[in-house]
């Protein structure tokens, strides 16, 4: 074979679906300014999970082709927009994310609660307190967030798995994934989160591996619910 092959990003499952319903809507079965159908009628004509739809229809709000209006639907776009052709690379799917995020951090808590010293603990209190003051200000205490999570992984003892854990939250900052956050995050989500984080550090004062990773695993699978399903 010659020549030096060209790297082919893969093509995410909501960039795919985001390319379906544009196809619709330049073949004129969804036109400018009208209603498309319901998040549940619509999966099932494209055959998709309604996350997999939620997040091709934050892809397409984000390039100008639907409007999303909360409590009313989702609206073709009254003027026209140029088609950009196949719909772009936004950041990782938020769904696929959260579970890697599960996937990963249900590790590295395990390794951590063995090893996890009291200076640690301390820290992480300190970091839910500073996360309960932000909520209480009406802010959204992402850094709080951050930190509480990738000082876990740092008490795994393996640095691999802490970058891993501090680069899947920091995809967070994606444009998909940002959007999600604006339409879908408020004060209450972050209190449950609140609840969530409390339950994790009492399993690690505690020793309790098995508990730790359970509270781990229920804290980022509810988060998922809540801001991808919503």
């Amino acid at each position: 074979m010659s020549g030096q092959a060209k790297n082919i990003e893969p093509r995410r499952l909501y960039q795919q679906i985001a390319d379906q319903i544009r196809e619709l809507i330049e073949n004129g079965e969804f036109q400018a300014g009208a209603r498309l159908p319901a998040e549940r009628e619509l999966a099932q004509k494209l055959g998709v999970s309604r996350p997999s739809l939620r997040e091709a229809l934050i892809a397409l709000e984000i390039d100008g082709s639907v409007e999303i209006r909360m409590g009313s639907g989702v609206y073709v776009s009254a003027e026209p927009v140029q088609s950009p052709g196949r719909t772009k690379s936004l950041g990782e799917s938020p769904s696929e994310l959260m579970q890697a995020r599960a996937a990963l951090e249900g590790s590295t808590v395990l390794l951590a609660t063995s090893r996890i010293d009291a200076q640690a603990l301390e820290t992480l209190r300190a970091t839910l307190d500073a996360m309960r003051i932000e909520i209480d200000a009406g802010r959204k205490p992402l850094d709080q967030d951050r930190q509480f999570h990738v000082l876990i992984a740092e008490q795994s003892g393996n640095s691999v798995l802490a970058r891993l854990v501090g680069d899947l939250f920091d995809e967070r900052h994606s444009p998909i994934s940002a959007q999600f956050r604006v339409k879908f995050e408020d004060r209450d989500t972050w209190v449950y989160a609140l609840q969530e984080h409390e339950a994790i550090l009492a399993a690690l004062e505690a020793k309790d591996s098995l508990l730790a990773q359970a509270t781990m695993h229920s804290h980022l699978d509810s988060s998922r619910r809540r801001w991808v399903e919503n």
